[in-house]
């Protein structure tokens, strides 16, 4: 049988190639046993794995390996040093060994192989622990040599020293080799709608990685002899397109074929990513449950408990306050200069949907003209954020000193007053209007169940996205919150300002 012949031709569609699986004619149809056979590459294939896709891989590795033996060594040099220690170039060098072997045994080598997204900012947490770990170790190693064991003080300082080191010192490598290592060619298979999402939210991250091919499988419903023309159509495009990895987006029922098309990618020997639906329900909070070889997924229950809450909201009271005691300077200033420049009030006030529903006045600079309000009717067919929310870019009411507010997002600060009486948070679900929480239905208005943000994870997306999305987003948010998720988000906000303001 004849691969191609079920193919539809080669394509160019919104930048890639785009291949259509079609059913097989019927005549070869009724040669299908019910039963489908295993699917199987050409012979000798398996597991082949093109010269660049081995080249990115060993690059990235090594940068970071060597990243880190360096990070390490720095760390221990300079505190042994300031320790008066004369063993600090040994001790450096055995710990550059120490660190690469249980880094190697966490997978923090192996990581970036398996995700799009490669952020630092997600290993702190393994990071510190390994580091701790680590800074024992040197403390054990220095207890053979001829200068004696290490104080305690000596280690918690090496420790917090080599974590720091670590963590820039990876963040630095992971910019080199997005740099110097080429874009990752992606080919994703699945429904026509997962694949033009896919394609879309590569080319809107920031992530370095394309869509070059697809092949969209519409319910994935192929019979036993449609299945076997789609090994040999991967097997194909990966080697014709040097496609580096493969993205499986099915939304069908049929376990059986979508677990064949993993088996088929992974046999390639190129990385394989899936979307699993599921987790846009329950989210990445999961634990694995094994009995007997039979795999679970522990789910945990919705919602926060108390201790929870309290720790959030002493978080909020803490560097909320804090913020706010820095930020006094510049708030008097904002204040002033909003006043020189146009008639009405320095702040902004308006209506949002809080916690559990309650309504609240939201705080922010005005950046508008007075009666920006009155002027919204006769703008909304300049409407870009699709249904139930409204905005516009190159707004007309936008004042000039407004247009610097927004564009570094100066005009939120006064929101740290809403964040003191606990009316908001530091970061949570999007405070909505009245008018746009009344589109929102059913269990996701469960978004609700934590006290809404100043920032939170649909502030980091650089781009606007429609309110389905958005409120899912929220969704997951509250799904997964750790204490450790709001302070990601927080940096990643200060990230994204900075560098949509040029600052």
């Amino acid at each position: 049988m004849a691969p191609r012949a079920a193919t539809a031709p080669l394509a160019e569609s919104d930048g890639d190639v785009a291949l259509t699986v079609a059913p097989a004619p019927a005549r070869e149809r009724g040669r299908a046993s019910g039963r489908p056979r295993p699917a199987r590459a050409p012979h000798g294939a398996e597991g082949r794995v093109s010269a660049p896709v081995v080249w990115r891989e060993a690059l990235q590795k090594r940068l970071l390996a060597m990243g880190d033996v360096v990070a390490s060594g720095v760390a221990i040099v300079v505190v042994l040093t300031l320790s008066h220690r004369s063993d600090a170039a040994p001790i450096a060098l055995a710990g550059g060994l120490l660190l690469l072997l249980l880094f190697k045994m966490a997978g923090l080598y192996d990581r970036d192989d398996l995700r799009l997204v490669h952020s630092t900012l997600d290993e702190v947490p393994l990071l510190v622990e390994l580091t701790g770990l680590f800074s024992l170790g040197i403390g054990l190693l220095q207890a053979l040599t001829p200068t004696g064991s290490a104080r305690g003080e000596e280690i918690a300082v090496l420790w917090l020293f080599v974590a720091g080191t670590v963590i820039i010192g990876r963040v630095l490598t992971r910019a080199v080799a997005d740099r110097t290592s080429p874009t990752e060619r992606c080919m994703v298979i699945g429904e026509p709608h997962l694949v033009d999402r896919i394609r879309n939210k590569l080319a809107a991250s920031q992530t370095r990685a394309v869509v070059v091919a697809s092949i969209p499988l519409d319910g994935l419903d192929l019979d036993a002899d449609d299945w076997q023309l789609v090994p040999q159509i991967i097997y194909d495009v990966v080697s014709d397109l040097s496609i580096h990895r493969i993205i499986i987006a099915p939304s069908s029922s049929d376990s059986s074929g979508v677990v064949e098309l993993i088996r088929t990618a992974k046999s390639v020997g190129v990385r394989v990513s899936l979307l699993p639906r599921m987790l846009e329900v329950v989210g990445s909070a999961v634990e694995f449950d094994d009995i007997d070889g039979m795999t679970m997924l522990g789910v945990r229950k919705f919602g926060l408990p108390r201790s929870s809450r309290r720790l959030k909201r002493a978080f909020d009271l803490t560097v909320g306050g804090l913020a706010l005691i820095l930020a006094s300077p510049v708030i008097a200033g904002i204040a002033l200069a909003i006043k020189l420049e146009s008639r009405g009030p320095v702040f902004f006030r308006q209506t949002r949907v809080g916690r559990d529903g309650n309504h609240f006045q939201i705080v922010k600079f005005r950046s508008m003209v007075a009666d920006a309000e009155a002027q919204k009717e006769a703008l909304r067919a300049r409407n870009e954020a699709g249904d139930g929310m409204f905005k516009i870019r190159d707004d007309p009411r936008i004042t000039r000193i407004g247009g610097l507010l927004r564009r570094t997002s100066l005009d939120e600060l006064p929101q740290l007053f809403n964040v003191l009486y606990g009316e908001m948070s530091l970061v949570g679900p999007r405070p909505l209007v009245v008018d746009e929480d009344m589109l929102v239905f059913g269990l996701d208005r469960s978004r609700l169940h934590l006290t809404p943000g100043m920032t939170g994870p649909w502030q980091i997306l650089g781009v606007r996205v429609p309110m389905q999305e958005m409120v899912g987003l929220d969704y997951l948010y509250v799904a997964n919150w750790t204490m450790w998720l709001d302070l990601k988000l927080l940096v990643r906000t200060v990230r994204h300002v900075t560098r949509r303001a040029n600052v």
